[in-house]
């Protein structure tokens, strides 16, 4: 009884908008719910049936009596299986230490991507217009450009590979 006082005491939609939980994990959370719901509605059908048989009025309807006796004497003998779940709620539990401490990792790699998005975008804020840089800017940012600018002149190649295929030849031949 308690846990049906507190699975109706839960604000599931406080749960599914508070937490910032995603699609996949809300649409989980619903289908367990409504399972649970349905599983509750069975026992409690379940529950309010009679678990007695008469035999006597099988007595007074079949002839066979021999098959009464035995159906008496199954029902009579019959213990119900008792099943030790203590191993499945410590794998239950494992598991949810496993997903807490994997969703407390994920917690904190999101943290450390937001930080470095959030300077990203401090310094694209805070960047000088592209019209505005020089040479020497674009060479201490990109010191490969340079290198590769200084092996063309060498070669005395000055094309840039795929340009043609991307932009097409402008050349004036």
């Amino acid at each position: 009884m308690a846990s049906r006082s507190l699975a109706a005491a839960i604000d599931w939609t406080r749960i599914y908008s508070s937490l910032g939980l995603g699609k996949e994990t809300v649409a989980s959370l619903q289908a367990f719910r409504k399972r649970h719901t349905e599983a509750q509605r069975i026992h409690s059908q379940y529950a309010t049936q009679a678990t007695s048989v008469n035999i006597e009025h099988y007595r007074s309807v079949l002839k066979n009596q021999a098959v009464v006796d035995e159906a008496e004497r199954i029902l009579r003998e019959f213990k119900p299986a008792t099943y030790d779940v203590n191993e499945h709620i410590r794998a239950i539990e494992a598991f949810e230490s496993k997903a807490i401490a994997k969703a407390e990792e994920t917690s904190v790699k999101i943290d450390e991507e937001l930080k470095n998005l959030q300077s990203t975008l401090a310094n694209i804020e805070d960047a000088r217009p592209f019209e505005d840089l020089t040479v020497d800017d674009v060479a201490q940012a990109r010191p490969e450009i340079l290198k590769a600018v200084n092996t063309m002149m060498k070669k005395g190649k000055f094309t840039v590979p795929g340009y043609k295929e991307k932009f097409g030849d402008l050349s004036m031949v």
